[in-house]
């Protein structure tokens, strides 16, 4: 340990005792802090050594071993970062409920004492939350490590270059509670000190409640279709007990289809024609598989003839949904995979559905990679289901919000703008921008059984990327 850190130790333990209105707890003798389960370092110790905890007020701060989790120390309302250099840090501040505040008080945990008991500061700087995603996939390679994949509702704050303490984090949570569902909302927000201590991130943990702003997807290859492909026969032919693969067929076949094929969907079915693993619904990609056949209505409420590719039948308890990929009616291509309810009065009194993947390779590759997880699991089938539970709608959150088709006749986008000729009382949402998975339940807006009624029918735009419930006209 160097002298200034040292005396800045000294520094906190001295100022704590003269500030009026703070009380200090005993503190801690080194056989004691000799059995926390992480090495202190010697500033920190010799604070620790003098203050166990402080008083302000109604606040209070106990510095015992407990808060200990994962490279950070949480103590009061504050985080502190754990690493390995002569003092802990940063201090992070979280208030977490109403109007979410997040401050980072100081940049060390010696520092960070000085400012107890006196006039806490007006945050002058900021940071921004970046989505972690986005680091993830970045040309920061130590940001893209920080971020370990990423997630679509966990952002990412860069704390290694902080302008000025204290710092005001400029991020909200990606769920709202503005919006009333057919749940009591009992949202949250997680919140982690990486790296020790050079990144936080923040996740949004939506329960019951409507997500309310954009989120970033990991990006699909542009390759999907070969990686698919090459994923699962390789998985097929080391492991034939767990993954077995159903032939595909030739052009001169798909030519014969009453939709066109595009080539990246080609690329896939001249190899494989289905998927069969333990714990998976049977995914059949050629036509004419019996269990695929849906009842008359149902099938016009989904769009009808060529606006759909079916591809699974997914079963959940008495519960029974399509799983598909939309295609597009005026360019014939295959867009995203959906899955949706095939009981017909389930269907147009309850409409909604579940996004599984922005196209026929992702989801596959999506497959792939539960599947290349589990093999690691000892029950293979349950951790499969487990990770793929939300092919049935409404089983995985997060729910889209689903808005009355009147709030997007200013909108400015092109898809968004023609949708909202639509009649009044249909209801419209953009999946665009929406994790995968998600749940969109269109009955759950507000709005919809008191001005919708019952569906009559879905409406998908550019191949499933924005979506429709157009209700009754007699609703």
């Amino acid at each position: 340990m160097n002298d200034t850190s040292l005396d800045q130790a000294r520094t906190a333990v001295d100022t704590l005792r003269a500030r009026e209105g703070v009380e200090l707890l005993d503190g801690i003798p080194d056989p004691e802090l000799d059995g926390w389960p992480i090495a202190i370092p010697e500033a920190v110790r010799a604070v620790l050594r003098e203050v166990g905890g402080v008083r302000v007020g109604r606040e209070r701060y106990d510095f015992t071993p407990r808060g200990l989790d994962a490279g950070r120390w949480g103590t009061g309302d504050v985080v502190v970062g754990v690493g390995g250099g002569e003092d802990w840090g940063p201090v992070v501040r979280v208030q977490p409920y109403d109007d979410v505040e997040i401050v980072v008080e100081a940049p060390s945990f010696t520092s960070w004492l000085t400012t107890l008991g006196a006039e806490r500061s007006v945050p002058e700087v900021s940071l921004t939350a970046i989505p972690s995603i986005e680091a993830a996939e970045g040309p920061d390679a130590e940001l893209a490590a920080l971020a370990d994949g990423g997630d679509s509702l966990t952002d990412l704050v860069d704390l290694r270059a902080v302008p000025g303490y204290p710092c005001r984090v400029a991020w909200e949570p990606h769920y709202s509670l503005e919006y009333e569902t057919a749940d009591t909302g009992s949202s949250d927000i997680e919140y982690e000190l990486i790296g020790d201590g050079r990144a936080l991130l923040l996740r949004s943990v939506p329960s019951g409640d409507f997500l309310d702003r954009p989120v970033r997807r990991h990006r699909v290859p542009a390759d999907a279709s070969r990686l698919a492909v090459a994923e699962l026969r390789a998985l097929a032919a080391d492991h034939p007990e767990l993954v077995t693969l159903e032939p595909g067929c030739a052009d001169a076949e798909m030519d014969t289809w009453p939709v066109p094929v595009p080539e990246d969907i080609r690329t896939v079915l001249r190899e494989i024609g289905g998927v069969r693993m333990p714990g998976l619904h049977t995914l059949r990609l050629l036509p004419g598989a019996p269990e695929h056949t849906v009842d008359p209505e149902v099938h016009r409420m989904m769009g009808g003839d060529g606006t759909y590719w079916p591809i699974a039948r997914v079963t959940y308890g008495p519960s029974v949904a399509l799983a598909q990929i939309r295609i597009d009616a005026d360019t014939g291509e295959w867009g995203y995979a959906v899955s949706i309810p095939t009981g017909p009065r389930e269907l147009a009194e309850d409409p909604e559905l579940s996004l599984l993947a922005e196209s026929l390779p992702h989801l596959l590759l999506t497959v792939a990679g539960v599947a290349r997880e589990a093999i690691e699991s000892p029950d293979f089938a349950r951790r499969v289901s487990s990770a793929l539970d939300w092919f049935m709608p409404n089983t995985g959150e997060p729910w889209t919000r689903p808005v009355p088709v009147e709030e997007w006749s200013d909108s400015t986008d092109p898809l968004r703008a023609a949708l909202a000729e639509l009649p009044p009382g249909t209801h419209v949402a953009d999946l665009r921008d929406s994790p995968i998975p998600t749940d969109l339940c269109f009955y759950r807006s507000e709005a919809w059984f008191y001005e919708a009624g019952s569906l009559d029918h879905l409406h998908f735009v550019a191949g499933g990327r924005l979506v429709a419930a157009i209700p009754r006209k007699e609703a």
